[in-house]
């Protein structure tokens, strides 16, 4: 299955970047390559481009994209958590710029054997690296009841999250739940009926729950913004676009953070903690995807963008 090319914000993070010709810069969610396509194009000699995903498939078809651009392009299968380690690995101390473009690609959703989706029957997997140990059947057959409440709870913001852990539970001890639509048909019925109607479809934050336990989407998101920030050159800019509240919470809070770190009392006349600002925050209120981008682009309905600048 060809992955998905059409990239989301795109423009908006071409400008966001304010790329330099012989700058070098990382995408740490490479994906199909379509932000990191425009980015190369914009580079000369002495510019380089550092892809990183997890996923990989991503990385075969990133490197048919971009093949073009070898000369100026390094492609790894990690995980941007590892940035730091990977540039280091590069021989690569400084960076001008990276793009972060979280959630799951429109591929990893189509690709059925993948198991994200729950409009169409696979195994139960979600892993975006399949070199990892832990899949969504593990997750749903294998966690306490408490756990499946606690994940579901907070990574799915479901009120019915006590239910639905209650209902997975419940089928998992008649026979393991194996296949998406399974585990689809165990919430469907932990709903009421009448909250169904008008809500999208009742698996969905369930769904985005389990995924994002077992990828460790937002423990890896906290773990990397600081890091990222520090191996900016000064100028450069750190360009995260997300697509659910809790991953936006946690930019949010992290660019506040690195712009203004002290811990001083509000009353204090001056700072006394030591804790020095890295830069400023680009995007005061996140940057959203315009009209025409909505028309054709179904998945920018949701996408934010936020943007760091790293101290001169």
């Amino acid at each position: 299955m060809e992955f998905e090319h059409t990239p989301v914000l795109l423009n908006e993070v071409i400008d966001g970047l304010n790329i330099r010709k012989n700058g070098i810069y990382a995408d740490g969610t490479l994906g199909g390559a379509g932000h990191s396509f425009e980015i190369v194009r914009r580079l000369t000699d002495g510019g380089r481009l550092i892809g990183i995903d997890r996923d990989e498939n991503a990385v075969r078809a990133a490197t048919e994209r971009l093949k073009d651009y070898e000369d100026r392009v390094i492609i790894v299968r990690g995980n941007y958590l590892n940035t730091v380690e990977i540039l280091n690995g590069l021989g690569i101390g400084k960076i001008n710029g990276m793009l972060l473009d979280l959630g799951v690609s429109s591929h990893q959703f189509d690709d059925a054997e993948r198991g994200f989706s729950y409009r169409t029957d696979a195994p139960l997997d979600m892993r975006m690296d399949r070199r990892d140990e832990l899949t969504a059947r593990m997750v749903v057959n294998g966690y306490t009841e408490s756990e499946l409440y606690r994940i579901i709870r907070d990574y799915g913001e479901d009120k019915f999250a006590k239910n639905i852990a209650k209902h997975i539970v419940r089928r998992r001890q008649e026979k393991p739940i194996e296949t998406t639509l399974e585990l689809a048909e165990v919430i469907k019925a932990a709903i009421p009926a009448k909250m169904r109607e008008g809500k999208g479809h009742p698996a969905k934050k369930t769904f985005q729950a389990i995924r994002i336990e077992v990828n460790r989407e937002l423990d890896i998101l906290k773990g990397s913004i600081d890091g990222i920030i520090d191996i900016l050159e000064p100028g450069g800019r750190l360009c995260i676009i997300t697509f659910q509240s809790l991953e936006d919470k946690i930019v949010k809070s992290a660019f506040r953070t690195a712009e203004d770190p002290c811990i001083c009392p509000k009353d204090f006349p001056v700072c006394v903690c030591g804790r020095k600002s890295k830069g400023r925050v680009i995007t005061r209120k996140a940057i959203t995807a315009s009209s025409a981008e909505l028309e054709t682009n179904n998945r920018a309905h949701s996408a934010k963008l936020r943007i760091f600048e790293k101290s001169l």
